[in-house]
C-alpha cells in the first residue's frame, strides 16, 4: 500500500465539517473521510506534544515509554533494550520496514522538542525549515509535493505529513481568518462565562492570553469578552482551513499522479485545543477532554466502506496498532496498542470500555473517561486552578463546566479503582521502570510549574523571549 499519515497539531474534531461543526473549515479532509471511516471516540493516551507523539512512534502509553513531558524529570525515553531493538517493544517505523515499507517523515517535531529517539525507524528525515514547528502548510507542501511527485507512483510507501497551523501563533495570511461570520461562531463560552474568567491568573487565561513578546493580528491581545473570544476562534479555524488548503494540494497531486484511489489515508492529531474550556485558551494545558478528544479518519482502499461512523472508545496507539496488522505484521508484545482493524473490515468489534489518560507538562494529573463520565484526579495543578478531584457528566456537560465529584462520591470510588488497577497493570509490564508522572510530582519543588521555575527553566532552555513576556506580564502580581 501507498500509506499518507497527516498529523495536525493541536486539532479539534468539532471543528471540523465531518464531525459536524457549522463552519466549512474542512472540505477536503472532509470529502476524505466520506469515502472512509471516521471515529467519534479517539483520544490521546498522554498529552501533550512529546508524549503523544513519543506512543506514536513506541505503540506505548506515558508510562510505559517515560517521555511524559517537555523537559526535566520525567522527559527520560525508555528506549527499548530487547534484542535488535525489536521484540516486545520494536518503535513502529522499524516494524513497517520490516514489512518492506518505506518510512518517510516530513516533520519538524524532533527538531522543536529535541527528540532524539523520534528520528529512530525512518529511512528519511525531512527537517524541512529550521523554524522548529513555527512554519506554515505552504513551507511544508513546497517540501512533500516535489517528493510526492519523484516517489508518489512508488509501492509501499509511509509518508508521514505533519502541519502545524491551528497550533498558536497562527501566522498564516490573515484573509483566512477573516472569512468567518460572527454570527457562526460557537456559543461557549458565553458572555457571563468569559467574565467569570477575567478573575483568572495563569498562562493563556482570559487576561494573560499569550506568553509570546509579539503575536500576529490573527489573535487578540487578550479575552475581555465575547467579541475577542471571536476574535481568536477566528484565528483558529483559519488555520484549520489554511492547513485543509493544502490538504486539498496533495489530494490534486495524487490525482495528477493518477494514485488518488489507491492511497490509504490516516488523518489525525497528538492533541486538541482548550478554547475556554477551565479558563483556558489556546493551550493543551491538562488531561481534559478539550485537550485528549482526537479526529480520525481513515480511508483504506478495499476495506473501508464509505460513510463508515465508529463510535467506540479507542486511544492513538490504537491507530498505531491497526497499520501495524494492516500492513500484515503481528502486534508487538510489548505494545499497549491493541487492532481495530476488524471494524475497518465491517466485522464484529467493540471499542475499550473506558479510557486512561495523563498529562505532566503543564498539570499533573490523570484522567478516566467512560461514556458518561470524565473523572480527573490533579495531583499538582501547577499554575492552574484545578480541583483535587473532578469529575463531569459528558453527557449534559461536554465542556466540563460542573464539578459534581460531591455528588456522586461511588462513581469516584469506581473511577479511583480503575486508575488504581490500570497503574498496577503497568507496573507488571515494565519491571524496573519509574512511573515518570511520579518523577514529575517528586522532583521537589516541582520547579517546571511554579512561575519563577518555569522562568528560570524556560532562560535555562535558551527561550528568553518567552521568559521575558513571563515576567512583564506577572510584574507585580
Amino acid at each position: 500500500m501507498r500509506i499518507i499519515y497527516l498529523d495536525i497539531d493541536s486539532l479539534r474534531p468539532d471543528h471540523m465539517g465531518c464531525y459536524g461543526y457549522n463552519r466549512k473549515t474542512t472540505p477536503n479532509i472532509d470529502a476524505i473521510a466520506a469515502q472512509g471511516a471516521r471515529f467519534n471516540h479517539c483520544y490521546c493516551a498522554s498529552s501533550p506534544c512529546v508524549p503523544s507523539r513519543a506512543s506514536f512512534i513506541s505503540g506505548r502509553f506515558g508510562i510505559n515509554h517515560g517521555a511524559l513531558t517537555h523537559w526535566g524529570p520525567g522527559y527520560d525515553f525508555y528506549y527499548p533494550e530487547g534484542e535488535n531493538h525489536s521484540e516486545p517493544y520494536a518503535f513502529f517505523t522499524r516494524r513497517l520496514r520490516e514489512a518492506g515499507y518505506k518510512t518517510v517523515t516530513f516533520s519538524s517535531f524532533g527538531d522543536r522538542h529535541h527528540a532524539w529517539w523520534y528520528f529512530a525507524g525512518w529511512n528519511e528525515v525531512h527537517t524541512h525549515t529550521l523554524k522548529e514547528g513555527n512554519e506554515d502548510a505552504d513551507e511544508v507542501n513546497a517540501a512533500v509535493i516535489p517528493w510526492l511527485k519523484r516517489h508518489g507512483k512508488e509501492e509501499n510507501y509511509f509518508l508521514h505529513v505533519q502541519y502545524w497551523d491551528p497550533h498558536t501563533l497562527y501566522t498564516y495570511p490573515e484573509s483566512y481568518a477573516a472569512q468567518w461570520d460572527e454570527s457562526t461562531a460557537k456559543a461557549f463560552p458565553s458572555e457571563e462565562r468569559i467574565a467569570e474568567h477575567q478573575a483568572d491568573r495563569f498562562p493563556h487565561s482570559a487576561v494573560y492570553l499569550h506568553t509570546d513578546a509579539s503575536f500576529p493580528d490573527t489573535m487578540p491581545e487578550k479575552i475581555a469578552n465575547r467579541g475577542d473570544f471571536v476574535h481568536l476562534l477566528n484565528g483558529y479555524d483559519g488555520g484549520i482551513s489554511y492547513m485543509d488548503h493544502h490538504v486539498g494540494e496533495i489530494v490534486e497531486t495524487l490525482r495528477e499522479l493518477g494514485i488518488e484511489d489507491d492511497v490509504c489515508f490516516i488523518i489525525s492529531a497528538d492533541h486538541g485545543e482548550s478554547m475556554g474550556e477551565h479558563g483556558i485558551y489556546a493551550e493543551h494545558a491538562s488531561a481534559t477532554e478539550s485537550v485528549h478528544h482526537l479526529p480520525l479518519i481513515m480511508k483504506v482502499p478495499g476495506i473501508t466502506k464509505p460513510g463508515t461512523v465508529v463510535d467506540g472508545f479507542i486511544y492513538n496507539v490504537d491507530v498505531i496498532a491497526t497499520l501495524t496488522e494492516l500492513t500484515g505484521l503481528t502486534v508487538p508484545s510489548g505494545w499497549d496498542g491493541e487492532s481495530f482493524l476488524r471494524v475497518l473490515r465491517d466485522e464484529p468489534w467493540q471499542g475499550r470500555d473506558y479510557l486512561i489518560m495523563d498529562h505532566a507538562l503543564y498539570t499533573c494529573q490523570r484522567a478516566v473517561r467512560d461514556p458518561i463520565w470524565y473523572f480527573i484526579r490533579t495531583y499538582h495543578s501547577g499554575l492552574y486552578t484545578f480541583e483535587p478531584v473532578s469529575l463531569y457528566n459528558m453527557e449534559n456537560d461536554p465542556h466540563q463546566t460542573n464539578n459534581v465529584a460531591g455528588q456522586y462520591p461511588e462513581i469516584v470510588q469506581e473511577m479511583d479503582r480503575r486508575l488504581e488497577e490500570w497503574k498496577h497493570r503497568q507496573v507488571s509490564k515494565h519491571g524496573y521502570f519509574d512511573d515518570p508522572l511520579q518523577k514529575v510530582i517528586e522532583s521537589g519543588p516541582w520547579k517546571y510549574v511554579t512561575l519563577d521555575g518555569w522562568i528560570s527553566a524556560l532562560r535555562g532552555h535558551g527561550d528568553h523571549k518567552s521568559a521575558d513576556a513571563l515576567e512583564r506580564l506577572y510584574a507585580g502580581r
